[in-house]
């Protein structure tokens, strides 16, 4: 029985999609809930899994073709078997003749496609590096940089170079000024579009402090056996004390936590703290939701679990939608200094460097001490800078002295 493969339904906030990738091929053969295809949005990769045993019947839409929500994109034949819909032309094979039996069609994407048919390309002699052979894009780009720098290198030989004694090809670099252009993903169209209207649509600024991290590493050496020992294995990090010291200060400086709604000021009674998480996609922000309530397990073990998600491409629009403020860590990646940009519409983010030793003058002594740069890019349309400062300044003394969290003082 023939039934329909839809793109998922789409949240409000999300228009449409790409077909990113056909992890299957009409007529092949797919067990209930196996992957089958990827659609991309302007958030997030959803997964679309075979509802049955069965074979891919057709492919209404192709690699690269733009769906809405919940509109059809192939079509499935339950409990159907991949190998009869190719046993007519495996057994009509033998019956041709070897020189009239026409070469095996080469599987291409819609890009890769009009490029060969473009430059006139014969798509049997290009390598092809997708998925069950699949021809992409990248590979037609290689195979006409290499034909075209092919003569670029025989005219470039000496003349008088013996014809039994010619150069070595590996001797030449053939890929030094080699280029590669490949369109943006809509994750990464997205990032860009927000980060652009950020620095162009808001007065942002942002203001530095350093942190002393000496007392933070000595309470985490001092617990982080017990600790793990008593929450099944979740590791403390500072992460979960940045994120507890940020919910605090965010209840004392609440124009921090609000939000710019046209020519309103939306004040928020809660703190839903964004954490910043890298994927090979671009960066994500899931949410911690009423962070002010979490435990430092609940944290960590969420931040991780989040981390997981972003790597697997698991994470959903709702975990990532939202937030009250930001919190993005660079130092992980060695970052000494740098300016986060907001994440609209919120009007802070707050920016975790790189811990690095430095001699500090204590009681009028040089001491080397583990210090950390802060940042705040706040926007100067809703943040006063004496707000930012004394912001700053709140999450610098409760990481100095981390009692003050639990005492919220």
């Amino acid at each position: 029985m023939s039934t329909e493969i839809k793109a998922p339904t789409f949240p409000e906030s999300v228009a449409d999609g790409t077909v990113a990738t056909w992890h299957k091929q009409a007529g092949e053969q797919v067990s209930r809930d196996e992957l089958i295809v990827d659609i991309e949005t302007d958030k997030v990769v959803l997964e679309v899994v075979a509802p049955d045993d069965g074979v891919i019947e057709s492919i209404l839409k192709q690699e690269g073709d733009i769906v809405l929500s919940g509109e059809v994109i192939g079509k499935f034949t339950a409990g159907a078997s991949g190998t009869s819909a190719a046993a007519p032309a495996a057994e009509a094979a033998p019956a041709a003749t070897e020189e009239s039996a026409p070469a095996a069609e080469v599987i291409m994407s819609p890009a890769a496609k009009k490029l060969v048919q473009e430059n006139s390309l014969d798509p049997s002699a290009i390598a092809a590096s997708g998925k069950d052979g699949r021809l992409t894009k990248e590979d037609v780009v290689a195979h006409l940089a290499t034909a075209t720098s092919a003569p670029a290198l025989a005219a470039a030989a000496p003349a008088s170079k013996p014809v039994s004694a010619p150069a070595a090809p590996v001797a030449l670099d053939l890929g030094a000024r080699a280029e590669k252009r490949v369109p943006m993903t809509r994750l990464r169209a997205s990032i860009a579009r927000r980060l652009l209207d950020a620095s162009q649509n808001t007065a942002m600024l942002t203001t530095f402090n350093e942190v002393n991290m000496k007392p933070l590493m000595d309470l985490r050496k001092q617990y982080k056996e017990l600790f793990e020992k008593k929450h099944d294995g979740t590791k403390l990090g500072f992460m979960s004390l940045f994120v507890k010291a940020a919910a605090e200060a965010l209840k004392r400086f609440p124009a921090v936590n609000a939000s710019i709604d046209g020519d309103e000021i939306v004040y928020h009674g809660y703190q839903d703290i964004g954490v910043a998480v890298s994927s090979d996609k671009g960066l994500v922000v899931p949410v911690l939701r009423d962070a002010d309530g979490m435990s430092l397990a609940t944290i960590e073990g969420s931040i991780k679990e989040y981390g997981q998600k972003a790597r697997n491409g698991k994470l959903s629009i709702e975990e990532m939608t939202g937030g009250t403020f930001t919190i993005s860590n660079g130092g992980v990646f060695g970052s000494l200094m740098s300016t986060p940009i907001l994440n609209p519409p919120q009007t802070a983010i707050l920016g975790m460097h790189k811990i690095q030793e430095r001699p500090m003058a204590v009681n009028g002594e040089v001491v080397i001490l583990p210090m950390m740069y802060l940042a705040l890019s706040y926007d100067h349309r809703m943040i006063d800078g004496k707000e930012a400062v004394q912001f700053l300044v709140a999450i610098k003394e409760m990481i100095e002295d981390p009692a003050r969290i639990l005492l919220e003082i």
